[in-house]
C-alpha cells in the first residue's frame, strides 16, 4: 500500500517525524467499522484505508501521560520494519482522533486460534512459527528495544499462519530502562492479565521471576515469555491451567492460587508451566531449549542470538532425515514459501452481538400497536421523570473485556420509556454479548402483551434459552465453539415507564437509587454466599461447595446463582430474574447501574458520596465511579451507567 504523505509529515507536537508513513491523514481517507478487539488502553477496529482494509488501534487518552505515550509508541512503530512484525502503515497524530493504522491479519491472534478455534499445529508449523517470531525478537533486540508483553495474545497471524509480534505499548529501549534504579522505577504502562504492581508490567503468567520481584525487565525477560509462549503453542494449554479457553484462564488462577501464591511460587519454588510431552512431536532439543529460556536465572537464559542459531540447526537436523522437514525448513529460510499443511480455510470471526440482533428480529412488533400498552399505566398527571444518562467501561485489570452494556432511551420512540442494561459475562465474553443484542428485542416482542414486570421476567428467560440454543448449535454443526465451552453471563436491567422504574436483575450486578441524598438497593445479589439463594440452588439439584474463600456451585465452581447461559449449570442456576417496581417522585436524584467490578470495592454510600463531589454530567459521574474502583484495587471488568432524574442546575453540576 502506498499513501500519500502530506508535509510537513510530523505529529501535532512536532516531536514524531517518518520518511514513508504518513502521520496524519484527512479523513475522507479512512472510515472505522465493528471493533475487532478490546484491552484495557486501547479498542481495534477493523477499518478502511484508501480502499483497502486494515486495521485501526484507537487508544483511550484520558490524561496527558496517556498522549505521552501515544506519541512514545508511534516514534518506535515509526522505526521497525520486519517481516516477523505488525507493519504500521499510517498513523492520525493530530487531535482529536489519534489511531495507528497497522496491516490487517486477518486469522487474528494465536491465543484465539489455540484456545477457541482449538488449532493443533504440526510439529513443523510449531516451528516455522517459532522460528520467525525469534527472528522478530532478535531484530528488536538488536535495536535495543525489549517488548516486555509477549504472549499468544499479542501474536497476530496472516492467511497463511505466518506469525508477527503485535502491541508495543510496553515496549522499551533498554537503555531507558537501565537508566533507572529499582527505587525510582514507574511502570510506563497498565498491566494485563488481571494483575498490578506498581513495577510491573505484562501478563502475569508469562511474567519471569525478576519482573514479579519487582526488578528491572531486560532482554533476558522476553526471552522468558518466549519460552513459555512456545510451550503453549506445543501443549495448547493456558499456562498453569488444565483448560484451552484462555477466557478461563483467570478463574483457573483465582481457584487453585491467588496472584500473590501464584507469584511466590514462580519465584520462590521454580513452578512453571507443564513442560510438552513427546506426543507434542517436540524434539529434546526444543524442549531443552524452553526449559533454558525459562530459567530462573536470566543470566542461564540463552539471548536470541543463539536462539535462531539453535532454531536453524533442529531444522537442518531434520531437513537430513524427514523430507517433509527438509520442505518446511526450506519454507522457513525463504520468506516465499510456507508449509500450508493442514492449515484451515479463514472464518469470519463470530459476532454474537449480532446473533442476538438476528435472532430475534422476525418477532418484532411495530411502535405502534405497543406504546400505548404501557404508556396507558397511570394517568397523564403523574409525575414524570426528566432524564439523562451516560455510561463508561473499562477492561480494568483483566486481560479481555467480558462487560457489554446498552442504552436506548425513548425506547419505541416514546417519551415516557426507557430501558438500560449491563452484562457481565464469565468463561467469555459470548454471553454477555449475545444478551446485549437479544434482550432488548425480545422485550419488544413482549410489551404488547404484558405488563412491564412480566415482560422482563420473560424476555431474560428467552434470552437464556435462545443463546444456549445458538451456542448448542454452533458446538455441533458449526465447529466454531469447543465442547466443553460454557460461557455465561450475570444481567440486570432498568426500565422506566413514565413514573415507574423496573429493575430486573440475574446475578450480582447492582442498580442503587439516590433519594433525597440517600442510597436505596434495587436489587440485590444473588451469589452463593447468600443462605436463601444457596438453599435454592440446592433444592433444584445443584452441588454448592465451600471452595477457596467462599461457597461456589457446581465444578465449574460458579459464584452467582443466577446467570444468563452456562449451560452446565442449569437449572439450578436459573436466568429468571428478580424484579422491584419502584414509584418515582421529585426526591428522586438519580440510578447508579453497575458490573461487579465497581460493587466488589465501592459500597452504595460511597457511591453517592463519590457523585456528590463530581461535576453533575452522568458520562463523567459513570467514568469518575470506575476510575475509583480501578484505583481502589477492583481485579475486575467495571461498567457504570448514571441515569439523572431530574434536571440539574449549574450550580449542582459543577459544586
Amino acid at each position: 500500500m502506498v499513501l500519500e504523505i502530506m508535509e510537513p509529515n510530523t505529529c501535532f507536537r512536532g516531536c514524531c517525524h517518518s520518511q514513508t508513513i504518513p502521520l496524519h491523514l484527512p479523513p475522507s481517507s479512512y472510515s472505522l467499522s465493528s471493533p475487532i478487539a478490546r484491552g484495557g488502553e486501547s479498542v481495534v477496529y477493523e477499518a478502511v484505508l484508501h480502499g483497502k482494509k486494515v486495521a485501526a488501534k484507537k487508544p483511550v487518552l484520558s490524561t496527558s501521560d496517556d498522549l505521552n505515550k501515544f506519541h512514545k509508541e508511534l516514534q518506535l512503530l515509526s522505526k521497525l520494519d520486519h517481516p516477523g512484525i505488525m507493519k504500521l502503515v499510517a498513523a492520525h497524530a493530530r487531535p482529536p482522533n489519534y489511531m495507528f493504522f497497522f496491516e490487517l491479519y486477518e486469522a487474528g491472534a494465536l491465543s484465539q486460534k489455540l484456545h477457541v478455534e482449538e488449532y493443533s499445529p504440526s510439529i513443523g508449523q510449531v516451528m516455522e512459527i517459532t522460528a520467525r517470531l525469534a527472528k522478530a525478537l532478535l531484530y528488536l533486540h538488536s535495536l535495543g528495544i525489549v517488548h516486555r508483553d509477549v504472549k499468544p495474545a499479542n501474536i497476530l497471524l496472516n492467511e497463511n499462519l505466518q506469525p508477527h509480534l503485535a502491541d508495543f505499548g510496553l515496549a522499551e529501549y533498554m537503555k531507558d530502562l537501565k537508566q533507572v534504579s529499582v527505587e525510582n522505577w514507574k511502570s510506563s504502562g497498565k498491566p494485563t492479565g488481571g494483575f498490578h504492581k506498581k513495577n510491573m508490567v505484562g501478563t502475569l503468567i508469562y511474567m519471569a521471576p525478576e519482573v514479579l520481584r519487582k526488578e528491572i525487565h531486560t532482554e533476558k525477560s522476553d526471552v522468558y515469555s518466549f519460552g513459555v509462549t512456545v510451550n503453549e503453542l506445543l501443549t495448547g494449554v493456558v499456562p498453569y491451567t488444565d483448560l484451552r479457553a484462555e477466557a478461563q484462564a483467570h478463574t483457573v488462577l483465582e481457584m487453585n492460587y491467588t496472584e500473590q501464591q501464584l507469584t511466590a511460587a514462580v519465584v520462590s519454588e521454580g513452578l512453571r508451566p507443564v513442560l510438552a510431552g513427546p506426543e507434542s512431536g517436540a524434539s529434546s532439543s526444543l524442549l531443552s531449549l524452553i526449559q533454558r529460556c525459562w530459567d530462573a536465572d536470566p543470566q542461564n537464559r540463552p539471548p536470541f542470538s543463539e536462539i535462531v542459531l539453535e532454531l536453524d540447526a533442529m531444522l537442518r537436523s531434520e531437513k537430513r532425515t524427514d523430507e517433509k522437514a527438509d520442505t518446511f525448513a526450506d519454507s522457513v529460510i525463504s520468506r516465499d514459501h510456507v508449509d500450508t499443511t493442514n492449515i484451515p480455510s479463514y472464518q469470519e470471526p463470530l459476532s454474537w452481538i449480532s446473533q442476538g440482533q438476528d435472532i430475534q428480529k422476525s418477532g418484532y412488533l411495530s411502535p405502534e400497536n405497543i406504546a400505548p400498552t404501557w404508556l396507558s399505566l397511570d394517568d397523564v398527571t403523574v409525575y414524570c421523570p426528566v432524564l439523562s444518562w451516560g455510561s463508561f467501561s473499562t477492561c480494568g485489570r483483566r486481560e479481555t473485556m467480558e462487560d457489554t452494556h446498552f442504552m436506548i432511551p425513548h425506547f419505541f420512540n416514546e417519551n415516557g420509556i426507557h430501558l438500560f442494561g449491563i452484562l457481565d459475562g464469565h468463561r467469555g465474553a459470548a454471553a454477555a454479548e449475545f444478551s446485549a443484542g437479544a434482550l432488548p428485542g425480545y422485550l419488544r416482542t413482549l410489551v404488547s402483551v404484558s405488563s412491564p414486570s412480566q415482560a422482563l421476567l420473560e424476555a431474560f428467560v428467552k434470552t437464556d434459552v435462545a443463546f444456549r440454543n445458538e451456542l448448542n448449535y454452533r458446538r455441533q454443526s458449526k465447529g466454531l465453539i469447543q465442547k466443553d465451552s460454557h460461557p455465561g453471563c450475570t444481567a440486570i436491567t432498568a426500565l422506566i415507564v413514565k413514573n415507574k422504574l423496573f429493575v430486573a436483575n440475574a446475578g450480582d450486578c447492582r442498580t442503587i437509587i439516590c433519594r433525597a441524598g440517600n442510597p436505596y438497593a434495587l436489587s440485590r445479589d444473588h451469589v452463593a454466599s447468600c443462605l436463601e439463594e444457596r438453599e435454592r440452588v440446592v433444592g433444584a439439584g445443584g452441588q454448592v461447595k465451600w471452595q477457596v474463600d467462599t461457597w461456589r456451585i457446581g465444578p465449574a465452581a460458579l459464584q452467582v446463582t443466577r446467570s444468563i447461559g452456562d449451560d452446565d449449570l442449569k437449572p439450578f442456576v436459573t436466568a429468571e430474574p428478580e424484579i422491584t417496581e419502584t414509584s418515582l417522585s421529585s426526591e428522586d436524584e438519580y440510578i447508579v447501574m453497575a458490573s461487579d467490578g465497581l460493587w466488589d470495592v465501592i459500597s452504595n454510600a460511597d457511591v453517592v458520596s463519590i457523585i456528590k463531589d463530581t461535576v453533575k454530567e452522568p458520562g463523567m459521574c459513570s467514568k469518575r465511579l470506575a476510575t475509583e474502583a480501578a484505583e481502589r484495587g477492583s481485579k475486575d471488568n467495571i461498567t457504570v451507567i448514571v441515569v439523572f432524574l431530574r434536571p440539574v442546575s449549574t450550580a449542582e453540576r459543577i459544586y
